[in-house]
């Protein structure tokens, strides 16, 4: 029987590159992935890249109000995995409409994201929640604050300092220096502190 899968970590932690590994690991079987991600993720157009290089293209990507559980049945029905990026991004309903196309179509999703936002509340990533609260497993993906603790938390720096509010989607305007980092609580909490 087919499972709702969602896989998470902080920033950095290697979601994609797993996401790449996964869709390689079925095709070198011979079997048939769909790799999908939200438009909500305006980086790098439809492509998937790593930090370390792989890149692949996604099969088609997805806005808010596009109904995904139809677009599957509709024109992919036939594979054998669905793998989503940027999970956080999904709607509440979205996720919903995978949880359909495991039961319905009986393909298994894997679902890579997010957690927790930047303010380190739920309140801006719906999907993430929805998933928490849905999916038959979770997984997290561990890496490493640079402290060398586990890291847990995601954290926004803008011209180096590091920030707490705004909005959860925010696009680098090459006037200011956007930067997001994977911390521990021991530091997300000195830094705080110091800002």
């Amino acid at each position: 029987m087919a499972q709702l899968y969602f896989r998470y970590g902080a920033m950095g932690c290697g979601k994609t590159m797993q996401l790449l590994q996964v869709a390689f690991n079925y095709e070198e079987r011979g079997q048939k992935v769909c790799v999908i991600k939200p438009r909500t993720d305006t980086k790098n157009g439809s492509k998937l890249l790593t930090r370390i290089g792989p890149e692949r293209e996604t099969d088609f990507t997805f806005s808010r109000r596009d109904n995904i559980f139809n677009r599957i049945k509709k024109s992919y029905a036939d594979v054998d995995c669905i793998l989503v990026d940027e999970a956080q991004f999904l709607t509440a309903t979205q996720a919903d409409q995978l949880m359909q196309i495991v039961v319905e179509l009986n393909i298994p999703v894997i679902c890579y994201g997010l957690r927790l936002n930047f303010r380190q509340d739920d309140k801006g990533f719906e999907g993430s929640t929805r998933l928490l609260q849905i999916a038959h497993k979770i997984e997290e993906i561990k890496t490493i604050c640079s402290c060398g603790r586990k890291a847990t938390l995601n954290t926004r720096f803008l011209n180096n300092q590091l920030v707490t509010e705004g909005p959860d989607i925010l696009i680098d305007d090459g006037k200011s220096k956007i930067e997001y980092r994977a911390l521990c609580n021991n530091c997300y909490h000195k830094l705080k502190e110091e800002s």
